[in-house]
């Protein structure tokens, strides 16, 4: 079983990677940002972490608002840095433990967390910011993550008492994970008071973020209680992003024991440093194996279903490359150059040559057995001309002819429109 070692909170303002990159260290007005990381990578090192369950928030440079998730877990295998407007940061991408997070949205949905995941979706400054200074140098952090997107910017959004149920499920979650030896921290950043726009712009308040420290070490369930207003009212409307925070404390122990604190502000945000260690105990062998049978409940036994093979978030990732190709031809330039010049599109994308001979040999149920949705198939089968009649034979090894005698009425379809549409309407 996986073990949580402790908690940290950190800001994720922009103003720590700008003073990361810009060697701020030795300036009297930037040292106390570099302090206070130099604990946390201090202890991070001592504790020998393995996983960073990094919780953020994005700012508008992966996820927009034409599709803004509550909560976005990340499931890859490598996260780049973002390009927020002028060109990514000069640091390294981070390792993803994509196994673990599998784990942690299979337990969160067994949960009821109506979560969202994403894959090939680089970070921006709520992950790299305070991840870049306590990394050993330019080789980046050394261990893994685990990110957990929280859309917190446009409302309405999860309140602070779901936030902090969540890392009561994230807890159970990361201490079922079957690795004994990993050594995972929870990571909650943003924060502590502050507002970027309107005429309350600049606002902060050093008292509340002190007792909001105090709350959150001592008395989380408190702040687990407080409306989205009144944080925004005490911290600012962005300095509510703290919400976040209450996952972190919601995955460790009742009581923890603290290592460090530290906050100080420079200019618009109260930039904070905390550890928290963890106190509890681990669970049975029984309460774990009790845990993993709810968490693998729904689909316990579709394995058994012959010529069925569920859209895992395994298989997913294992062919994200392909059916990212595929799904492109809803754009009518990618279709353009994939019926012109198919060779020359594969190549830049990069596809396996046996992801290309699937393509290729139009290999209709050896994609659905490698990991390709349905759904990118018959789009594939739109631009080539077939109807979905002719891929469902294909998939049973019959003819069209054949596949159709099985069906009340012979119909011809597909999800082409226009003039491909009305050619099909034609056969």
């Amino acid at each position: 079983m996986a073990r949580i070692v402790g908690g940290i909170g950190a800001s994720h303002s922009p103003t720590i990677g700008f003073a990361k990159d810009t060697d701020k260290a030795a300036d009297p007005a930037w040292a106390p940002i570099f302090a206070g990381f130099e604990e946390i990578k201090r202890w991070v090192k001592a504790q020998d972490i393995d996983v960073l369950f990094m919780i953020y928030n994005d700012h508008i440079s992966s996820f927009f608002f034409d599709h803004y998730s509550a909560f976005a877990l990340g499931v890859d295998d490598s996260y780049l840095p973002a390009d927020e407007g002028g060109g990514p940061r000069d640091v390294p991408p981070l390792k993803g433990h994509a196994a673990l997070a599998r784990h942690i949205a299979a337990a969160l949905v067994a949960d009821e967390f109506d979560m969202s995941f994403f894959q090939a979706k680089p970070l921006d400054h709520g992950c790299f910011s305070p991840l870049s200074m306590i990394a050993g140098g330019k080789e980046g952090w050394s261990g893994s993550i685990v990110p957990l997107q929280v859309g917190v910017l446009q409302f309405p959004i999860p309140n602070a008492k779901r936030c902090y149920k969540l890392g009561k499920s994230l807890r159970k979650a990361v201490e079922s994970f079957p690795d004994d030896g990993l050594k995972v921290a929870v990571m909650a950043t943003g924060g502590l008071s502050h507002q970027v726009h309107g005429e309350r712009c600049g606002f902060n308040n050093e008292d509340w973020d002190e007792k909001f420290l105090d709350l959150l070490e001592n008395d989380p369930e408190a702040l687990a209680d407080i409306r989205l207003a009144d944080y925004a009212e005490q911290g600012g409307l962005e300095g509510a992003e703290v919400i976040m925070w209450l996952i972190m404390r919601g995955a460790l122990s009742d009581k923890v024991t603290r290592v460090h604190r530290t906050t100080y502000l420079p200019s618009m945000t109260n930039i904070a440093t905390v550890i928290y260690e963890d106190l509890r105990g681990r669970p049975s062998p029984q309460e774990v194996e009790a845990y993993r049978r709810h968490m693998t409940h729904e689909l316990a036994g579709v394995e058994k279903l012959e010529g069925t093979y569920p859209f895992t978030l395994e298989r997913s990732h294992k062919a994200f490359r392909v059916n990212d190709f595929l799904h492109r031809l809803i754009f009518p330039e990618h279709r353009k150059r994939f019926l012109e010049d198919p060779e020359a599109l594969f190549e830049d994308f990069a596809l396996t040559e046996q992801e290309r001979d699937l393509i290729r040999g139009r290999k209709w149920i050896e994609m659905i057995r490698y990991g390709v949705s349905f759904f990118v198939i018959e789009k594939m089968a739109a631009v080539v001309g077939q109807s979905n009649p002719e891929i469902y034979a294909a998939f049973r090894g019959e003819d069209l002819a054949t596949f159709q005698k099985s069906r009340k009425v012979a119909m011809q379809y597909s999800v082409a429109g226009g003039d491909k549409a009305k050619e099909l309407g034609k056969r």
